[in-house]
């Protein structure tokens, strides 16, 4: 018997086991194993295929039987149901799932499947400067970041070559340039818009935000067996061609090419294993997802990317007589200082001019006006700032009521109103102590893992930070000559932008953060943490990039240490 249990811990044992299979953890997977590392990546969910397994991806409106719309009956079980289409239905996660406490009213967005929410993003990828890696130093609040720029420029760039990333070299210090092909073209409304504010305004620019699609195609792509973006505009249902990042269409697959690497979807991770008398982690527990079984692997090297809320939860939840509170807490911060984007203030307006154009094919993309706010010293009554996205297009209505010839010649010849423009803002929120997770001392979920408690909110800051924003889109748009403009507050409630950061955050001192400057668990050095959970703050661009590139450092540093046998 003794000869058996061996044998079954020698098929359970790796190099290295990540823990999410999403944009993060793809990247953990693909240079772990670039670098002969046998790697288990756990996936909580469903396995997906890239291409055979989006099965809505290409259909025409038509194609569906209620043209998108699900059935109340059809969705009632699901969570965030109200948001919830036949295209991508088959995204949905039940009700009992994962159900948590909403200590005050919060919105969780979660993707459990191989490839996680790299398949559901919006794939803008802007990067960040030393504007945002000082923002903490500068003001106070929160704790210095232990990087700096220059500490992840090689790896922002080594992300977007291999990712694909499209944008134009903006030449601006508050938004490094990216690696880029050809960026989309702006609209000829969002042209006009970017004259105007470079004619009226010193301190902001209209720029085409950069986001990962493939327009230039290179060769590191055609290895991936990817395809140039196809603008079809339906890329959470999951993208044929793969013209979009996604870990799904290329850092698993090109993991997968190395022979090092095994996918064991269905893996409810419930903690990670402490071995008090090697004085570190030794492995992962999971419950099956099928089976409800309990099951343990084993590795040298442990990544932690199951997204922001639930990296926080499995920390919390992997106790030990050296860590009663949760794996790392020695400072009781785990879980606290949790953070996310602002995005409720949105504005629209129109515009009579141009009356002989109109948009042809379709944009992925937007335009974008990176944050201008506090940039380089405190001039506001709130802290940090905002970018804005820009959107704008020329709406088409048709007089359907009949049939015939005159149905026919209103479809191929609708009446066009005026140009319409939109956009929105993405605020950094600054991370206070209060906002926090933890578990719930009794209630579990159906793999008898704890639930998790949030409890966040907004802030005075926050609030602040929209009220410039509703004021300054006013100003911009009627600068422009726009008509019927509108600003307002939506009040959605924390987590809408589906950006949480923070509760495992890095910082130069154990004291009060509990990652160092290579994404390591201060007192647990082979446990590292590289999604959102590790962020210190969270800037105003889309957040997907500096995890990438996060990663992509901390696995080759992960791997140096390992040969060294530092771990």
């Amino acid at each position: 018997m003794a000869n058996l249990n061996i044998s079954s811990i020698k098929k359970r044992t790796y190099d290295a086991i990540v823990i999410g299979s999403g944009a993060s953890g793809g990247w953990a997977a693909k240079e772990l194993c670039e670098h002969g590392f046998h790697t288990l990546v756990l996936e909580r969910g469903r396995d997906v295929k890239h291409i055979k397994d989006y099965p809505t991806a290409g259909k025409a409106p038509w194609q569906f039987e209620l043209r998108g719309s699900v059935p109340l009956e059809n969705r009632k079980d699901f969570q965030l149901a109200r948001f919830v289409r036949e295209e991508t239905f088959h995204w949905a996660i039940r009700d009992d799932e994962q159900p948590f406490i909403q200590e005050k009213p919060f919105r969780w967005f979660r993707g459990y499947h191989v490839g996680g929410k790299s398949l559901l993003w919006a794939r803008q990828t802007q990067r960040w400067s030393d504007y945002d890696f000082e923002g903490p130093l500068r003001d106070g609040f929160a704790v210095d970041w232990p990087i700096r720029y220059s500490d992840l420029e090689p790896w922002y760039s080594h992300v977007e070559k291999f990712s694909g990333i499209a944008g134009n070299k903006d030449g601006l210090p508050e938004l490094p340039d990216s690696e880029c092909g050809p960026g989309f073209e702006l609209s000829c409304i969002e042209q006009y818009f970017k004259e105007t504010i470079e004619k009226n305004y010193h301190d902001r620019h209209v720029i085409q935000a950069r986001c990962a699609h493939i327009t230039d195609i290179k060769d590191v792509h055609r290895q991936q067996g990817r395809g140039k973006c196809q603008n079809q505009n339906q890329c959470n249902r999951g993208c044929q061609f793969g013209g979009y990042f996604s870990s799904n269409a290329s850092t698993l697959p090109w993991a997968m090419k190395t022979n090092k690497l095994t996918i064991r979807p269905h893996a409810v991770v419930h903690s990670v294993i402490y071995d008090d008398k090697k004085s570190k982690a030794v492995g992962v527990r999971i419950i099956d997802g099928l089976t409800l079984e309990m099951m343990e692997f084993y590795a040298k090297i442990i990544f932690v990317n199951a997204s922001t809320l639930n990296s926080n939860m499995i920390l919390l939840n992997s106790i030990s007589q050296r860590y009663p509170t949760g794996l790392g807490n020695d400072n009781g911060l785990l879980g606290k200082y949790i953070s996310w984007h602002n995005y409720r203030g949105k504005a629209s307006a129109q515009y009579e001019g141009f009356k002989d154009k109109m948009t042809d094919g379709r944009n992925p993309s937007n335009a974008y006006i990176p944050r201008f706010r506090n940039v380089k010293k405190q001039e506001m009554d709130f802290l940090r700032g905002y970018a804005i996205g820009i959107g704008g297009g020329r709406g088409a209505g048709s007089d359907t009521s009949m049939i015939g010839d005159q149905l026919r010649e209103n479809l191929l010849h609708p009446t066009l109103g005026n140009w319409h423009v939109s956009s929105w803002m993405m605020g950094e929120c600054v991370p206070e102590e209060k906002n926090h997770v933890r578990l719930h001392p009794e209630l579990k979920d159906k793999y008898g893992i704890p639930q998790l408690i949030v409890s966040c909110e907004w802030s005075e800051n926050d609030d602040k930070m929209v009220e410039d924003y509703v004021q300054q889109s006013k100003e911009m748009f009627e600068s422009a000559g726009f008509i019927n403009i509108r600003a307002e507050d939506t009040k959605t409630p924390p987590g809408s932008d589906i950006h949480e950061m923070g509760g495992v955050r890095m910082g130069r001192d154990s004291k009060t953060s509990l990652l160092n400057e290579w994404n390591q668990v201060h007192s647990c050095k082979n446990v590292f943490v590289t999604d959102g959970a590790c962020m210190t703050s969270t800037g105003s661009q889309n957040p997907t990039l500096t995890f990438m590139a996060l990663t992509a450092r901390a696995a080759n540093y992960a791997v140096t240490e390992l040969k060294k046998q530092n771990l």
